[in-house]
């Protein structure tokens, strides 16, 4: 963090001042930001937050004995030094605004979509780490917490900030772009997820493109090409467009995509600035549009094709639970996508196992998608349907959520099983799964499914990990 006074930052909040023994040295923050305070660290501003359940004042004494030297309250505590402010959130926005204005040199990268936002920020943010000082944490930092968490990371010698800027509805990604304003804005796709909270895909599209109606006259909308309701959006910006996707006027265009039997994909890339081959480690054709992305953003930021084309190539996963495979001693393969789902996100993972288990047995073990509203049941049942359609042969269905599933009829060759829970799921998999088996595991994360992932990924038996 670009180092602040306590006294600074009393200043920037309204806030007022507590627990300062000489108001002539106030306390330095140097440190993370933290609102979590087992990850204060020497130097920490530790930010007491209420939340519905727990209390941030509480944990005041914790953060200072893990090195946080001030915290932000919205009351006097004794702990450590303070600044007291009426609306911590709105302080906290503040100061990471306040980090963000002081940074030179410094370019702000935004991506949303319905899905793939947290894979396609860790691959731009390993891309351009190539090139420059980058800032785009791990896992997904894209609430009205997590933007300025990720914001307050900016030192002064950050050369690209990466955001990553979800929305439950409509005005939350304009909310993030006053606290991270992009100067470019990568929309990737607009599905179903969340739409029971929308009421609408049109909704959706109107929330995600809030993102490229922040962009200034001389920043760069980059939009999906093969989503028609995203690049309409280049009509909400005054920003210039840059298309990307397989459509033959995409300006940063994929031919030639193949899809080895790993479930990895190759594609030859044409932009104006030449063609590349590019062969991903990522796993999953999905990721040939989230390649794209990335390598637009990388040309505007400066990077030639050549070593644009090459780090998104060498790019492995950094957030967990995202298409991670792992091969066990035993020959079975085991796909842990189990961090979040949605229609689309599920139909991808299913195109990916079907490219993996070619002469293999496959098994789907699939859980809930949550926020669908109204459509729950339908959008569940289609799920069901795609897996027999990619051959799927053992689709095991977890939760009563996820139920309709399995209620659909079984096509030849798929049989099809519903387990109340992980646990139940797991007592069949551990008999009857053998090598050279692939396994994909896809579910949002109420299902348990990723921990049930993690621990099939040994053939020995291991104890469960605790979800906290």
């Amino acid at each position: 963090m670009i180092a602040l006074s306590l006294t600074e930052i009393a200043t920037l909040t309204g806030g007022a001042l507590h627990g300062v023994a000489d108001p002539a040295e106030p306390p330095v923050v140097s440190g993370a930001v933290v609102t979590d305070s087992r990850e204060a660290e020497p130097g920490s501003l530790y930010i007491a937050r209420i939340g519905e359940s727990m209390d941030g004042h509480r944990f005041v004494a914790a953060a200072r004995d893990n090195g946080a030297v001030a915290a932000l309250t919205s009351r006097v505590v004794d702990e450590l030094p303070c600044v007291v402010v009426d609306d911590v959130q709105a302080a906290f926005v503040a100061i990471s605004r306040a980090v963000l204005d002081r940074a030179t040199d410094l370019t702000v990268i935004g991506i949303t979509g319905s899905s793939g936002k947290t894979s396609t920020k860790d691959l731009l943010g390993t891309v351009l780490a190539t090139s420059g000082p980058t800032i785009a944490p791990v896992g997904s930092y894209n609430s009205e917490v997590g933007v300025p968490l990720t914001v307050t990371r900016v030192t002064d010698h950050t050369r690209f900030l990466v955001v990553e800027m979800g929305a439950r509805g409509i005005g939350h990604i304009e909310y993030l772009t006053r606290i991270a304003p992009p100067r470019i804005g990568v929309v990737l796709n607009v599905g179903t997820a969340h739409v029971g909270e929308f009421g609408s895909r049109e909704a959706i599209g109107r929330a995600k493109g809030e993102l490229v109606e922040a962009l200034p006259a001389d920043g760069v909308a980059v939009l999906n090409a093969d989503d028609p309701v995203v690049r309409s959006m280049a009509e909400r910006t005054r920003a210039r467009v840059v298309l990307v996707g397989e459509a033959a006027d995409a300006t940063v265009r994929a031919d030639d995509v193949t899809v080895a039997s790993d479930g990895r994909a190759s594609f030859r890339v044409v932009t104006p600035a030449g063609e590349g081959t590019v062969s991903l480690r990522l796993v999953g054709r999905h990721h040939v549009g989230n390649s794209l992305a990335v390598l637009a953003v990388a040309l505007e930021c400066g990077m030639s094709l050549d070593a644009a084309t090459a780090a998104v190539g060498d790019a492995g996963i950094v957030s967990r639970w995202r298409m991670e495979v792992t091969e066990r001693r035993d020959g079975v393969t085991i796909v842990n996508d189990a961090y979040n789902a949605n229609p689309d996100s599920m139909r991808a993972a299913l195109a990916a196992l079907e490219a993996m288990g070619e002469g293999r047995r496959t098994w789907a073990v699939l859980g809930s998608m949550l926020e669908l509203g109204d459509e729950s049941d339908d959008d569940h049942a289609e799920v069901g349907a795609e897996a027999q359609r990619r051959g799927v042969d053992e689709l095991l269905v977890v939760g009563a959520t996820a139920r309709p599933m399995a209620d659909i009829p079984a096509a030849a060759g798929t049989r099809i099983r519903w387990f109340e829970d992980a646990d139940a799921a797991e007592a069949v998999l551990r008999a009857e799964v053998a090598p050279p088996d692939v396994v994909l595991f896809k579910s949002s994360r109420d299902a348990g499914l990723r921990w049930l992932g993690d621990r099939l990924t040994t053939t020995d038996r291991t104890t469960k990990e605790d979800p906290q």
